[in-house]
């Protein structure tokens, strides 16, 4: 109690004030209030920062064979629109890829059910995105990438808070910052593709998971309402992408691992499992029931053609150990990503060299923090366990897919997906305790903050590689095929994209959506001596059906009418591992006013591969031929 005699002097009496007990509760609770603002100030500077990444450039990259074949869907649209077996212009194609008013998401679940192999949630998602915005034929690829960089940007906040629940606020703000300039998740936010949704609803899951994982530590009754967000979480989830399922297992995989490691098998476990299992049973047959309808669907889609192009083609030893050091290399394009690709070996043995370099240190010292952490808080280790046991399930359901069934999944760095939440929550706590585990020992300096600070500049400086599509270029490299093919823009141009499947239906309009764009930019160079924009550009595309051999693909060739003048250049487009050699040394083309056939001979110098072969051959002859 503070006493105020007349003896006191005034400093005397400031000082009694300051030391005395419910001051000092006053200034804890400010000083923590300071805290609570400081720490929301940094998660809203970090997703603001995630999502100036996220957006930057965001339209600059061209659009790869998925993401049309994506588009289409989006925009309600089947395979049925695309005219087949004919030869389009280029204004044809643009028109593909405008909204088809009046769809229900029951057209766009059909629609994806029997020419995608695809569940078809995100589609319809996207579908009511691209109905709702005024789209135009300059803006469509930015609106088409927007609602999947939004998705990643709102992961950045999630992340945070599953790491605020599992570890501490500290946790989740690495977490979070790691997640923001992150290479691999800047990359699958810039993609109009179904990666980022399902990592939200991966990241939604983990939390009801450690919530639940506290309610069996505390010995509590597990509340209906997590285990039910838990449930729609994951049904949903699998509506999105069929990899979900490989979550839901490792969920339930990690939280039985945990479970059986952690001695809780043993004293306790019949009460636990009377308290709560049947609520986690049923919660589970909930999501299990809830995917019946699509099974069939689902079992059809696995024995499409489309989804055989995982399988190796000569497995031999080096199939066989590939696998194990994609997986690294998977987890070094979650922090750090350098030039490597289509790069001179001067480029690719150095940066491959600093990203090994960097990517095994940034591990190594995460963890030393894991270690650090198990140590030093054991009431965190069930948490660590369980996100833990969550990354190994899926990485044993992955090496399953590659060895067992012949699919090597980690041959794509896109796919870690599953599982990266995880991961960048295991990154985010171990970096974390790094540093404090530092602070604690008395260090200071650029070495206390030196991993996590090291790591987040490595990643920016990543990120800005992805935005300017330096490091995780598009498949297929739509741009670079399309100025090949339009090397010689004075010349009519005609495009004929052989296919089996939609997916090679897609590449070619991936590569005509390039070309439009090409003879845009040519037309803008030169408007000043061109008073009026072309109607149509002289390019021609033509889709071939080849499933019963080239035969039939080079016979509709020479039946089909074209209208544009001699000479011109005609592109083949083939499958992959055709040769020059392979392809008929001349080809014909039927013109409407010529009764008879205009020849191409082959250009031997005009081969070129990327992904699939395309051959030139140049039609100028005058003579005509039977």
């Amino acid at each position: 109690m503070v006493r105020f005699g007349s003896s006191a002097s005034p400093s005397s009496r400031l000082n009694a004030v300051f030391q005395s007990k419910w001051v000092k509760q006053l200034w804890d609770r400010a000083s923590s209030v300071g805290d609570r603002q400081r720490l929301l100030l940094g998660l809203i500077v970090i997703t603001v920062i995630g999502m100036g990444l996220r957006f930057w450039q965001l339209d600059a990259k061209p659009l790869w064979l998925d993401e049309v074949i994506g588009a289409l869907f989006s925009l309600g649209r089947t395979l049925d629109d695309v005219p087949l077996g004919q030869y389009i212009p280029l204004t044809v194609v643009n028109s593909l890829f405008t909204v088809e008013l009046g769809k229900s998401c029951a057209d766009i679940t059909h629609a994806v059910a029997t020419d995608s192999v695809h569940p078809p949630v995100y589609f319809c998602l996207m579908y009511r995105w691209m109905s709702s915005v005024p789209l135009t034929p300059e803006n469509w690829v930015w609106w088409l990438r927007s609602l999947p960089a939004l998705i990643g940007v709102l992961c950045i906040p999630l992340v945070y808070g599953l790491n605020r629940l599992a570890f501490s606020r500290q946790s989740g703000l690495a977490a979070a910052a790691l997640m923001a300039v992150s290479p691999f998740a800047v990359y699958l936010s810039q993609e109009a593709r179904h990666y980022t949704l399902p990592m939200l609803f991966t990241l939604i899951a983990l939390i009801c998971l450690v919530k639940l994982q506290r309610a069996i530590v505390n010995n509590q009754r597990i509340h209906w309402g997590w285990l039910v967000t838990w449930a729609i979480a994951n049904s949903i989830g699998m509506y999105v992408h069929y990899f979900y399922i490989l979550d839901v297992l490792a969920q339930v995989g990690a939280l039985i691992l945990w479970f059986g490691l952690s001695g809780r098998c043993l004293p306790g476990a019949v009460s636990d499992l009377k308290r709560n299992g049947g609520r986690v049973l049923l919660a589970l047959m909930a999501i299990a029931i809830s995917y019946v309808p699509w099974l069939p669907t689902l079992i059809g889609h696995f024995s499409r053609p489309e989804t055989d192009w995982l399988k190796p083609y000569k497995p031999d030893w080096s199939d066989r150990i590939a696998p194990l050091y994609q997986t690294l290399s998977g987890w070094l394009l979650m922090v750090v990503a350098l030039p490597i690709e289509d790069q001179p070996w001067s480029i690719i043995v150095p940066s491959a060299l600093l990203m090994l370099t960097v990517g095994g240190w940034i591990f190594w010292c995460a963890i030393q923090g894991w270690r650090s952490l198990w140590q030093a808080a054991p009431a965190q280790r069930p948490a660590l366990m369980l996100l833990g046991g969550f990354v190994a399930c899926i990485l044993i359901q992955f090496l399953g897919i590659t060895y067992i069934l012949d699919k090597d999944v980690t041959s794509v760095p896109r796919y870690n997906f599953v599982y990266y939440p995880g991961m960048v929550a295991l990154l985010g706590v171990g970096l974390a305790t790094g540093i404090q585990a530092k602070s604690q020992s008395g260090s200071r300096g650029w070495s206390r903050r030196s991993p996590l600070t090291v790591t987040l500049l490595v990643g920016l400086l990543s990120s800005l590689l992805v935005v300017y599509g330096i490091v995780f270029q598009k498949g297929y490299y739509p741009d670079r095929v399309a100025q090949d093919l339009a090397f010689e823009s004075d010349r009519p141009l005609i495009l004929a994209v052989s296919y089996e499947s939609l997916q090679e239906v897609g590449l070619g309009l991936s590569f005509a959506l390039e070309l439009q764009d090409r003879y845009d930019k040519n037309y803008d160079g030169q408007k000043a001596d061109m008073p009026e924009s072309p109607d149509d550009p002289q390019v021609r595309l033509a889709f071939l059906n080849r499933s019963d051999g080239f035969g039939n693909v080079w016979r509709s060739l020479a039946r089909l009418d074209q209208d544009l003048p001699l000479p011109l250049n005609l592109w083949v487009i083939a499958s992959p591992g055709m040769k020059t050699k392979d392809y008929p040394d001349t080809l014909r083309i039927r013109r409407p006013e010529r009764r008879g056939r205009v020849p191409c001979p082959i250009d031997p110098d005009g081969f070129n591969r990327i992904g699939f072969p395309y051959q030139l051959f140049r039609c100028q002859s005058s003579q005509e031929s039977p």
